[in-house]
C-alpha cells in the first residue's frame, strides 16, 4: 500500500515520466523543422532538466521499493497505473486529460526558470 508521501512521490513520478515521454516524440518532429537550430538548444535544456527530476523521484521510488508494472489504457479518458509495492500492488486510475494539463504546466514552470 501506498502512504500519503510514497502516493505524491509516485503522481510526481507518473507526470514526469510523461513529460519526458513527450518531449521525446517532439524532439523529433523538432528535427524536421526548418528552424530547428533554434527550437533544439531549447528542448535539449527542458529534457535534461525534467529527465533529471524523472531519474530522481525513481530513485527514491526504487528506495522504498515502489515501481509500476504497467500502464494499461481503459479508453480515450482514463488509464490505470499498475504499482507494486512492498506490502501488496495497487492499481491507480488516473484522467488522460488531467494529466496531459499537469505535464503541460510542469514543462511551462520548467520553462519560465
Amino acid at each position: 500500500m501506498l502512504n500519503i508521501e510514497q502516493r505524491q512521490l509516485f503522481h510526481k513520478f507518473v507526470i514526469l515520466d510523461m513529460a519526458v515521454q513527450s518531449l521525446q516524440r517532439d524532439f523529433k518532429v523538432i528535427e524536421n523543422l526548418k528552424m530547428s537550430k533554434v527550437y533544439t538548444p531549447i528542448l535539449e535544456k527542458l529534457l535534461k532538466d525534467i529527465t533529471q527530476d524523472y531519474y530522481n523521484s525513481k530513485r527514491l521510488l526504487a528506495k522504498d521499493k515502489v515501481r509500476v508494472v504497467k500502464w494499461e489504457k481503459i479508453d480515450e479518458y482514463f488509464s490505470d497505473v499498475h504499482v507494486a509495492t512492498a506490502g501488496n500492488d495497487v492499481v491507480l486510475r488516473y484522467a488522460n486529460q488531467a494529466i496531459k494539463t499537469q505535464v503541460e504546466n510542469l514543462l511551462l514552470s520548467h520553462q519560465n526558470k
